[in-house]
Formats: C-alpha cells, structure tokens, sequence
C-alpha cells in the first residue's frame, strides 16, 4: 500500500483511540455520579452520549470509503475490519455508561448501601484500567498485553457475582427500597457487560495481528471458572 493509504490507515486508528478514550472517560464520570449521587454529573454524561454514537458513524464512513478507494491488501484488510469491529464494541460501552448515569439519576433522592457502591466503583476502576492497557496494546499490535487484559475480566467477574449475591439477598431479607437495589443490579451488569467488551477489543488486537478469530473471554471458555475462583476465596 502506498504513502496515501498509510497516512489514512493512520487517521482511522487516531480516530478510533478518540472514541475509545472517550468512551473510558464516560465510563468513569457515570459511575463517579453513581456512587456520589450527583445527578448533574449524571446529566452531562447522558448530553455527551450521542457523541461517541457520532464517531462510530464517523469512523464507519471512514473506514468504508478507505477500503472501497484503495483496496487493501489482506494484512491492510484485517486491520480495517477490526477497527470497524472494535468501534462497535466501543460504541456499547457508551451506552452502558449512559445506562449507569441514568440510575445515578434515580438513586440521587433514594437511600444507599455505601458497601456495595464501593465494590461498584471498584468494578469501574478494573474496567477503565482494562479499557486503557487495551488500547495501548492495540496502538502496538501487542498481543501478550491483549491476552493479559483479557484474563483481567475475572475479576470483574468475580465481583459481579459476589455483588450479585449480597444485592439478591438483601432483597428477599426485606430490603426496604426495592428500586435502590435494583438499579444495583443493573449498575453491576453494565459494568460487567463492560468487561465482556473490553475482552472482544483484545480478540480484534489478535485478528488484526494474525488473523486469527479467538476466544478470550476466561468465563465463557471455562464457564465455573468463576464459581471455583470463588470458594477458593471462601
């Protein structure tokens, strides 16, 4: 491929860290809203979602109009396609965010359970690290490092379930405000879900490198992975 296609290879994958970046940066200030009960954090976060939807659209137009003018070859070709691929990944961790400022907005006037709002910010700040190291492994094509930040999701995992737990039980003891807990639970599923698209980044790092469509997610591969990581804790 000549210096054309490069330069505009390069301004694809500036564009899309961009997105990424951002998308981390929403991440963190509706959880921050969540857990401090700022609901006009809460709201700038929803104003400034339709903008990570802007750079997909963007980026898609981008990235079709490179492939259709320069016809790249199949290593060039991977690397486009997994960009496309990654910013639709990128895209719901936008939505997910918007999800967890709109419960930051309902729980604002409601009382709160201080324990599991930390393991909440906890679960945020596994999620945004792995979103960072993903995206640094994917400016160098660094596979080990994609592997890595893809063994990270246990964690979240882990706390997802604990969390899962303690909010379940909470509930059938009686727990006085229904609504509180439930948008626990919807909290810790978007930042769980979270996770699970941070994973399918580091799988596009691999393609884009080898070509090869793998399977990273450690709870998917070995599903009672969790559940044996959790009596060793016991």
């Amino acid at each position: 491929m000549g210096a054309i296609f490069d330069d505009e290879l390069k301004r694809l994958r500036s564009h899309f860290m961009e997105m990424g970046i951002d998308a981390s940066e929403q991440i963190y200030q509706a959880t921050k809203a969540f857990t401090e009960k700022d609901s006009e954090l809460a709201q700038t976060v929803l104003n400034t979602d339709p903008k990570i939807n802007n750079e997909e659209i963007r980026l898609e137009k981008q990235a079709l109009k490179l492939m259709a003018l320069q016809q790249p070859v199949a290593s060039d070709f991977r690397k486009i396609i997994s960009i496309l691929k990654a910013s639709s990944d990128i895209e719901r961790l936008g939505d997910y965010a918007a999800h967890i400022a709109r419960a930051a907005i309902n729980l604002s006037s409601r009382e709160h359970n201080k324990a599991i709002e930390e393991q909440v910010e906890k679960m945020m700040m596994i999620v945004r690290q792995m979103l960072e190291r993903v995206l640094d492994a994917y400016v160098y094509t660094d596979e080990q490092k994609a592997y890595e930040v893809a063994n990270e999701d246990l964690q979240v995992d882990l706390i997802y379930v604990q969390q899962q737990d303690n909010i379940l039980r909470a509930l059938a003891a009686g727990g006085k405000n229904v609504k509180v807990y439930s948008d626990y639970l919807s909290v810790i599923r978007y930042l769980e879900r979270s996770g699970d698209h941070i994973v399918n980044l580091a799988e596009w790092i691999i393609y884009s490198g080898s070509g090869k469509l793998v399977e990273l997610n450690p709870g998917k591969a070995d599903p009672e992975m969790v559940q044996r990581k959790l009596k060793e804790q016991e």
